[in-house]
């Protein structure tokens, strides 16, 4: 029998970088993600084979269930890490895999690896998923980071997401943005490391609780926005706030400063998504540029 598991993508629209000092953060499931097929197989090897969302086998290895040694891989890197992330699995849940059986492992993308919409996140969920154990413990003992994106995962809605001393706190909002139909999402042609954009932040010298507390401020007034002009003036702020905590001029100063409508950047800043504000030439104006792949806010959103 084939067990299925199913985690949602996610974009965080306010509190990045924040939001790990306890902000909160306006975070949404996106209509994009992975799913996890496990097929038993009579041998105690684990056949493991990761698929992009145009079909191609982007990953691809084989391993010994009793030690989760590597028999062979496609990627040493790729394979270190998901040994990484079992090993992990089973110290939380000790009997994880621990028959003679063995499996083969399918994971599926919707969503294009290089977007940054949560391969390892869904990933993380998934395997918890299956394994029976609390998501949050395992992103801690691999990857790291908020959490937000788990959140995101396992919502079917928008989310406030806050963590502070290490409690998370999850509110399901329905923000009613009558202007979403001028809201895309632009993918920038590059993928983020977000490690390396959370390192750089944690350098920075800025007065958290003041900055944490003006950025959850705007949070709540983004999902509150009743205009679009009130939604770019927030987005504009939270923009110039992160802009002077991290020393970095705006992906708008820096790639389109003659847009004329609001540029703001997701996650780590320079890379994967940015969301943008509609003006008449909007896609025009970001494919000309080289910036093909665009995606409608209800295309996105979940």
């Amino acid at each position: 029998m084939t067990d299925y598991f199913y985690s949602n993508g996610k974009l965080l629209l306010s509190g990045e970088y924040a939001i790990l000092d306890g902000a909160e953060g306006w975070a949404i499931p996106t209509k994009f993600g992975q799913s996890l097929e496990i097929t038993p197989l009579p041998s105690g090897s684990l056949l493991w084979k990761s698929f992009d969302a145009d079909k191609s086998v982007w990953f691809h290895g084989s391993y010994d269930i009793a030690e989760f040694r590597q028999l062979s891989s496609s990627d040493a890197a790729i394979s270190k890490t998901l040994m990484h992330i079992l090993k992990q699995v089973r110290v939380l849940r000790p009997k994880f895999l621990n028959s003679s059986d063995g499996c083969v492992v399918e994971t599926k993308l919707t969503f294009s690896r290089n977007w940054g919409l949560g391969t390892s996140s869904t990933l993380i969920n998934n395997i918890a998923q299956w394994a029976k154990i609390d998501p949050y413990e395992l992103l801690k003992k691999t990857f790291g980071g908020s959490g937000y994106d788990i959140a995101c995962a396992q919502h079917q809605h928008p989310i406030i997401f806050k963590i502070k001393n290490s409690k998370v706190t999850i509110k399901e909002v329905n923000p009613v943005l009558s202007f979403s139909d001028q809201l895309y999402f632009v993918y920038l042609n590059q993928k983020k490391n977000s490690r390396e954009a959370i390192s750089t932040y944690r350098e920075q010298s800025i007065d958290k609780p003041k900055f944490t507390a003006k950025i959850s401020e705007i949070t709540n007034s983004l999902v509150a926005a009743n205009t679009l002009q009130e939604f770019e003036t927030l987005l504009n702020l939270h923009e110039e706030l992160l802009s002077n905590a991290l020393n970095v001029p705006t992906i708008k100063e820096q790639l389109f400063p003659d847009y004329k409508g609001c540029i703001k950047s997701l996650g780590g800043w320079g890379g994967d998504f940015v969301l943008v504000t509609a003006r008449e030439n909007t896609l025009d104006y970001f494919t000309r540029k080289g910036y093909t792949t665009i995606i409608s806010y209800s295309d996105m959103i979940l």
